[in-house]
């Protein structure tokens, strides 16, 4: 005994050591790289930048491409570094550019290459029309140097700089000489039906030099570019400062050339550390304050809800048992008065609240019983899911520098939790009295990812057809399949097993033979009503997190408050169960003892009020054209309402079903 507590006291005081002597480190999990000027260059840094870019998308369709799609200069050695599985299904592909950076060379309108469009040439016309329908939906370019959005940074309203991750491949005035967003940073862009493309970018890299022994050299702290339309007459003597914009007229009528050129500055900042180099992208970024009245709208509502259970537990349920069991104590209530008035005493005390009536139904096993153990084997393998991502998310480790990560760990942690999906089923299952466990333990595994991969996989089909970068690869897909089946199925099974081993959870009361008839419900209290009133207020606690979540998606801004989203995701579970809990009351007070769907789809509505602010979102933030844009949307959107239906309705049913038991537990029946 003493080995072992010596022996854990070293090995505690060793990682205590271990982790002291480590120095600062970015949580995310990517080590910085270190640079140098080019002669001075050792194994510990670099000399050369590479600029990789990535896939193009836009606000105005869901569609994005890759970056050789729009014909611009392309690297000859290209490289692309390697991808995860997250960054495969967002549709992101990350290559080299033909843009030369080394560290500390201030470089001067150099030029990247020519593209000329010859007028009667079929393949030139078509290349020329996609990149200038590039522009007129406003696709966006993404460039990373050091693992680091290169963003552009320009002045908003009241003084305030707004850095985008993007910027824009250029911009349309239409032939009413309408300017589109990007077009509005110069007057000069002011032609009736003439697209600007943005040739040449002027990139500014601030680095941090290295002042101690840890190490050496500098660090990138920042990348910023300012786009510019400029066209030139002499491709010996470029001149990149002014000049006349590059012009691509609406109409293909002549032959056009586009040179492309770049310019780079290094600039010396030491009060960036390495590992706040984002801040600058994420603090330009409002909303911290909403986000706060956000938390604080859920809290006042958790609150409210909090208040009235504990009223109905503390208040009223405590009076309604105690005065049940000193009526069930045999006749219980000696009073001087005679033995009709007793039985009246008694028969009002019955009367006054009528839960306790339907003790001998309120565990009568459920209709479609199949159906609804599956529905709660998925929603709690998504609970424990969502739970792990985010708090992994909260600790930094899933953060926007780790690209891809967040679907990744998503994936991974479903496909893992097979097992408790199949247990949490098969329990509830033989506890409903099911006796077809294979069929079961089947549909546990196959139902609700079958129709999440059948939605998914019709939508990669639409990519595909549209050329679209966000089409995943056949193998990415064969990889899916194997996970799920060679890993998730058999997980599943496995619980499923240990599941049906389990004795049936045994109720608090018992069931009678003859089911009791339900009296005439108020509108209050039927199922429907009951049932569309219980998804408000869960979906009123998180709608405005809903909307900043929205936009990362579909607006493509980055999202970065997993805190916030943590706290709510806290807070959604607590007003489920709260509201679930309020509405089973009201009915089994109603004698209404229909409870087990009634409490899954409670809560499992606030789902359906996703769905309907999604429609919304649609059309009064987005801009998107295009009939395979708005299918890809809605499609998307149903993965992620079925997925949120789950979740919800899982949340309330148990909460339920611990309230349902606690209450009929406490009481003495006959």
């Amino acid at each position: 005994m003493k080995r072992r507590m010596h022996f854990g006291v070293v090995l505690v005081y060793s990682l205590v050591l271990y982790f002291s002597s480590c120095s600062a480190f970015y949580l995310p999990g990517l080590a910085p790289v270190s640079f140098c000027e080019e002669g001075n260059g050792s194994e510990d840094c670099q000399t050369g930048i590479t600029l990789f870019v990535n896939r193009l998308d836009s606000v105005e369709s869901v569609l994005p491409y890759e970056y050789d799609v729009f014909d611009f200069c392309k690297d000859v050695k290209e490289m692309r570094p390697s991808e995860n599985l997250g960054q495969v299904l967002f549709g992101e592909r990350i290559e080299s550019s033909p843009y030369q950076v080394t560290f500390k060379k201030n470089v001067k309108c150099n030029s990247v290459c020519t593209k000329t469009y010859k007028k009667g040439s079929q393949e030139d016309a078509t290349k020329l029309d996609f990149l200038k329908m590039g522009m007129q939906l406003n696709y966006q370019h993404h460039w990373i140097i050091d693992n680091m959005p290169v963003t552009w940074c320009y002045d908003v309203e009241d003084g305030q700089k707004y850095c985008n991750p993007g910027f824009p491949i250029g911009c349309l005035v239409t032939t009413d000489g309408r300017a589109k967003d990007a077009c509005v940073i110069n007057a000069e862009f002011n032609k009736k039906n003439t697209f600007y493309v943005f040739n040449h970018v002027d990139i500014k890299i601030t680095f941090h030099s290295g002042t101690g022994e840890d190490w050496k050299g500098a660090r990138l702290v920042a990348a910023t570019l300012e786009p510019k339309s400029i066209k030139q007459t002499d491709e010996k003597n470029l001149n990149c400062e002014t000049g006349v914009p590059m012009e691509v007229p609406g109409t293909f009528e002549a032959d056009v050339s586009v040179v492309y050129t770049y310019s780079v500055t290094f600039q010396e900042n030491n009060s960036i550390k390495w590992a706040s180099r984002w801040d600058y992208i994420l603090v330009s970024m409002p909303h911290t304050n909403i986000q706060w009245f956000s938390i604080m709208n859920s809290l006042v509502i958790v609150l409210f809800l909090s208040g009235m259970v504990a009223m109905i537990m503390l208040r009223t349920l405590h009076k309604d048992i105690a005065r049940y069991n000193q009526v069930d104590q045999g006749d219980l209530i000696k009073l001087p008065t005679t033995k009709e008035k007793s039985s009246l005493l008694y028969e009002d005390a019955q009367e006054e609240s009528g839960w306790k009536q339907v003790h001998g139904d309120v565990f009568r096993p459920p209709r479609k019983g199949m159906l609804l153990s599956v529905f709660l084997g998925q929603g709690t393998q998504i609970f424990i899911m969502t739970f792990i991502t985010l708090f992994l998310a909260c600790l930094g480790f899933l953060s926007p520098a780790n690209r891809g990560a967040l679907m990744t760990c998503s994936v991974v942690l479903w496909v893992l939790l097979g097992t408790p999906a199949g247990y949490v089923s098969a329990r509830l299952y033989k506890t409903f009295g099911g006796e077809k466990w294979k069929t079961n333990v089947l549909l546990t595994a196959l139902l609700c990812p079958g129709i999440v991969f059948a939605d998914f996989f019709l939508m990669n089909l639409i990519l595909w057809v549209e050329g679209s970068s966000a089409a995943i690869p056949f193998g990415t897909l064969v990889a899916i399949l194997a996970l799920w089946f060679g890993i998730s199925v058999p997980l599943t099974f496995i619980g499923a097993y240990f599941g049906f081993k389990k004795p049936a959870i045994e109720q608090p009361v018992r069931t009678n033979q003859i089911p009791r008839q339900i009296p005439e419900q108020s509108f209050f209290t039927k199922p429907i009503p009951g049932i569309v009133m219980g998804g408000i207020l869960p979906f009123g606690c998180i709608f405005i997190q809903l909307f900043f979540i929205l936009n990362s998606i579909w607006s493509h801004q980055m999202y970065y408050m997993f805190g916030f989203l943590f706290l709510v995701f806290i807070i959604l579970l607590i007003t489920c169960s709260e509201a679930t809990i309020l509405l089973c009351y009201f009915h089994l007070c109603a004698e209404d003892y229909h409870w087990w769907w009634r409490s899954f789809l409670t809560s499992g509505f606030t789902a359906v009020y996703l769905f309907v602010y999604a429609i919304h979102y649609f059309f009064s933030k987005l801009q998107i054209v295009g009939a395979a844009s708005t299918i890809l949307y809605f499609g998307y959107t149903m993965i992620m309402v079925l997925i949120f239906f789950l979740f919800t309705g899982t949340i309330g049913f148990f909460a339920c079903f611990w309230f349902v038991n606690k209450i009929y537990s406490v009481v003495k029946v006959d």
